[in-house]
């Protein structure tokens, strides 16, 4: 199977994901809801579009063009997370296409979906058959692209030292604020912060703001996210985090979905979200600096602030858009 055929069928997987009839994806979020919770239709609906995205001829021959990629075929591992629906794609997607064999061990959070797409993949081309293993263990890898929590990377970096890998950490997002946002874009931010219900690297759990910033507009801009209170896990976690703020007699905003508390921290509870002040742009500058080693993507209005991307779109990554920053194809280039 050379380049142009496993261009083909990444393409043909997304006009298929594109096309699906609306039945199917009702059994797909049945199935997916049941296997894990969190995983509602919007969020499935959400990481299934996100993949069609990037799965087109056009963007994926540029995307590798970018690569002197060679007919060496290695076993990769790829050990998957499983905080939001699909994440461990992206992986599967680098491996295939460079030509690698995955020997793949999906979460337990998301084996449905993650095998679902292998199925389609082969009823697409049957030659993937006996380049994708599922496996328990992958001690039989010749490399290894790992996400887990910053626990679980320490025994990855342990147990496949010897391998070349890639080890990926936990990572989160941030907003920058400047005070001037109007409504509407500031409607955008709360895609960010809400898809997924705040699980994903990408999402954003801090925001910093002016020292003198009131967060009233900010809050009611947010109100068509209210329903994301009706989901049982999202509301336990509200009532609890809301609950301990409330014993610590920790000042807190509330808008009856979501808490915003001020704290250095970079990555904030779910249903909370954490906000800290700056004076001047030297300040901001020194604050994210702090946190750049955990700093997945930040966030601005129309993307004004460098190296930023605009509100709303967090949760919508290129293909090269790369997790932790680090390059996978080229990694998976070298082997």
């Amino acid at each position: 199977m050379n380049l142009n055929s496993r261009i083909e069928a990444f393409t043909e997987l997304g006009n298929r994901i594109t096309n699906l009839k609306h039945a199917k994806k009702e059994s797909i979020f049945t199935h997916a809801s049941q296997n894990n919770a969190w995983f509602t239709p919007p969020s499935v609906e959400a990481a299934l579009s996100g993949i069609s995205h990037f799965l087109r001829a056009q963007t994926l021959q540029t995307w590798l063009g970018r690569y002197q990629l060679t007919d060496v075929s290695k076993t990769v591992g790829i050990a998957m997370a499983g905080n939001i629906p699909l994440v461990g794609f992206h992986d599967l997607l680098c491996v295939l296409i460079s030509g690698h064999k995955a020997m793949i061990k999906p979460s337990a959070q998301d084996n449905y979906l993650v095998e679902l797409l292998i199925k389609w993949l082969i009823e697409i081309e049957p030659g993937f058959a006996n380049r994708i293993q599922i496996e328990e263990r992958l001690n039989k890898a010749e490399a290894m692209v790992a996400t887990g929590s910053d626990n679980t990377s320490r025994y990855f970096e342990y147990y496949f030292r010897n391998l070349p890998h890639i080890i990926r950490k936990n990572r989160s997002s941030c907003a920058i604020i400047m005070g001037e946002e109007p409504a509407d874009e500031l409607q955008k931010l709360g895609t960010d912060v809400f898809t997924y219900f705040g699980l994903g690297c990408r999402n954003v759990a801090k925001l910093f703001v002016p020292a003198d910033y009131e967060f009233s507009g900010l809050l009611d801009s947010w109100k068509p996210y209210e329903e994301i209170i009706n989901h049982h896990k999202y509301a336990n976690n509200y009532d609890y985090q809301k609950s301990i703020l409330l014993v610590n007699q920790t000042p807190f905003f509330d808008n009856g979905f979501v808490l915003l508390t001020e704290n250095v921290n970079l990555v904030s509870p779910i249903s909370v979200l954490f906000f800290e002040r700056y004076l001047d742009q030297a300040d901001l500058q020194q604050k994210l600096r702090s946190h750049e080693e955990k700093l997945q993507c930040i966030v601005s209005v129309k993307g004004w602030y460098t190296n930023s991307i605009p509100f709303g779109k967090a949760q919508q990554p290129d293909v090269w858009d790369y997790a932790d920053n680090v390059d996978t194809m080229k990694f998976l280039a070298a082997l």
